[in-house]
């Protein structure tokens, strides 16, 4: 059956993983995934991720993620834009999560990247996800 939101699969996997104490936690690669990944790493909710190629022309993403004080830094993580209702935001309506304590994570022209650094480049576009 095909997956219908792979992103959506990903941030799923990695709030399912952060409830069990993984250490580590894997998903099909891809474009969008790493980018959302990049993001995540830059603003130090996950350890890291790698890229794993297999012979069969297919990849995964090994993501590490990242505990404080034995509790999950990613507190809350949940998909805002879903393929059955988009939700687009332009600059001035990119709004705050916890009050400046999280984060969202746009789909821009610019790129994908954080809410703060979609404000400094005065670029709005697809919230992807919410994160604190």
């Amino acid at each position: 059956m095909a997956m219908t939101d792979p992103l959506g699969d990903m941030l799923t996997r990695i709030r399912n993983a952060t409830g069990r104490r993984k250490t580590s936690v894997s998903t099909p690669a891809s474009k969008l995934r790493a980018r959302v990944l990049d993001v995540l790493q830059s603003e130090g909710y996950i350890r890291g991720y790698t890229e794993v190629a297999y012979d069969n022309g297919k990849a995964e993403i090994n993501i590490e993620l990242k505990y404080y004080e034995g509790a999950p830094v990613i507190r809350e993580i949940a998909r805002v834009s879903k393929p059955g209702r988009r939700v687009y935001v332009s600059v001035k309506s990119i709004p705050q999560v916890a009050n400046g304590l999280g984060i969202s994570i746009l789909s821009t022209p610019k790129g994908v990247m954080a809410d703060h650094e979609a404000r400094e480049q005065n670029v709005g576009g697809e919230i992807l996800c919410h994160i604190f």
